[in-house]
């Protein structure tokens, strides 16, 4: 599991170096061994690799070549044909394997992506999970550490969401958390992230975001949520709290108490307001 996470990581360029220079290796000792003795497992290396790094194209190319190569290497080292037909024959055998295992790998490395990103959102709303979200901001917090730099953490939550799925349905209910998240997304940056931390409660995390920054995306954030709200006929307000921290000593579950804290004191006053700290 290490390797394949590791090789997950690798850039494209890095992987297509690797790769090439494997099959220009694996052809000269080819050539030097003789067509007698066959190679042909170890082509399967290169072509592996770049498929699942760099996508089933590259790896059909990387594919393509060695055959090419294998092939070469074969007929350097004495390897003869009695007509030119069996030579782009066997070559476009070698190729037709070859790409078969470039697509196996590719199509693998699409399916090992895909599971990996659905661990990582609520189906429902598409916005981070929990689990996501606290490794985003642990992360978070060990690069505000390390740069000096601040983060806002806040917490979103409806208040009167049950009142929608009691009068409109459970449909209207999924409809507007799924609504909440995109109008999220409207009002921050790309590089934030927005999370569903419980049935209807928010997470929201703005990177190198002071107060004053904090304040004007959030409360622009919650005038856009309300007016959709109201819009739509959703008798629905948000409870907010939001907490910059810059280098505090405290850990994530220190950060989530106090922010949590601050939604609740938003509920004490009332319900639909924002508290800073």
């Amino acid at each position: 599991m290490k390797l394949i996470r590791d090789l997950t990581e690798w850039h494209t360029s890095s992987a297509l170096a690797v790769g090439v220079s494997l099959i220009v290796v694996i052809g000269a000792l080819d050539f030097v061994t003789g067509y007698e003795l066959s190679l042909s497992f170890f082509y399967l290396i290169p072509v592996s690799l770049i498929s699942w790094t760099s996508g089933k194209w590259w790896g059909m190319a990387a594919a393509l070549l060695s055959a090419v190569v294998w092939t070469t290497a074969d007929r350097l080292a004495g390897q003869t044909y009695s007509t030119l037909f069996y030579i782009f024959w066997h070559a476009a055998a070698r190729a037709a394997v070859l790409c078969s295992i470039a697509l196996l790998f590719a199509a693998l490395r699409r399916s090992v992506d895909h599971e990996k990103s659905l661990a990582r959102i609520d189906h429902l709303t598409g916005a981070a999970n929990v689990r996501s979200f606290l490794e985003t901001l642990r992360s978070e917090i060990e690069r505000s550490r390390r740069y000096k730099r601040p983060f806002t953490l806040a917490y979103v939550d409806l208040d009167n969401f049950k009142v929608v799925n009691d009068s409109f349905g459970h449909a209207a209910g999924d409809l507007l958390l799924q609504t909440v998240v995109s109008v999220i997304r409207s009002q921050v940056r790309s590089t934030d992230v927005v999370a569903r931390l419980g049935g209807d409660e928010f997470g929201l995390l703005l990177p190198e975001a002071d107060q004053q920054a904090a304040v004007t995306v959030i409360t622009k954030m919650r005038e856009s949520l309300l007016l959709e709200m109201g819009r739509r006929g959703w008798p629905v307000t948000v409870s907010i709290g939001a907490l910059t921290s810059l280098d505090t000593g405290l850990g994530v579950d220190e950060l989530l108490k106090e922010v949590d804290d601050l939604m609740y004191a938003s509920k004490v006053k009332g319900k639909n307001a924002i508290t800073f700290a």
